[in-house]
């Protein structure tokens, strides 16, 4: 039934400028459109919509996950030098580093936003 329809993710935040400036500033996402209670930002080949709501940072679970390759460490570093925090879950994995969690040859890294949405980021097979 959808198999042949692009599909973007959804985060919901609670204050539009605070996300605006995390989405934009921080991870660098161009912005495609302002809807006034929403935007939606470029990432890669596809769409990150962030809307407003009152439901925001009720979600305990990973919202949206990117696969980058072997940029995953400067990631992780030029995430830490704009002041976001990684988060660490050791168990299942070989070594966690500076917030770099690695099993075998995947890495990954876990922050959160503003609204404390987890956002994932892996080496690679993640979407």
């Amino acid at each position: 039934m959808l198999r042949d329809y692009a599909s973007s993710a959804i985060v919901p935040c609670s204050d539009l400028a605070r996300a605006k400036a995390f989405y934009g500033e921080v991870l660098g996402l161009p912005l495609i459109a302002d809807h006034g209670t929403g935007f939606v930002f470029g990432t890669g080949a596809t769409k990150l919509n962030i809307y407003l709501s009152d439901c925001a940072g009720s979600n305990r679970a990973n919202a949206v996950v990117w696969s980058v390759g072997g940029e995953i460490e400067t990631i992780a570093a030029d995430l830490r030098a704009k002041g976001v925090t990684l988060d660490e879950y050791p168990d299942g994995f070989d070594s966690v580093i500076d917030g770099i969690h690695t099993k075998g040859t995947q890495s990954v890294i876990w922050f959160r936003d503003p609204d404390d949405n987890i956002l994932h980021i892996a080496s690679g097979g993640a979407n």
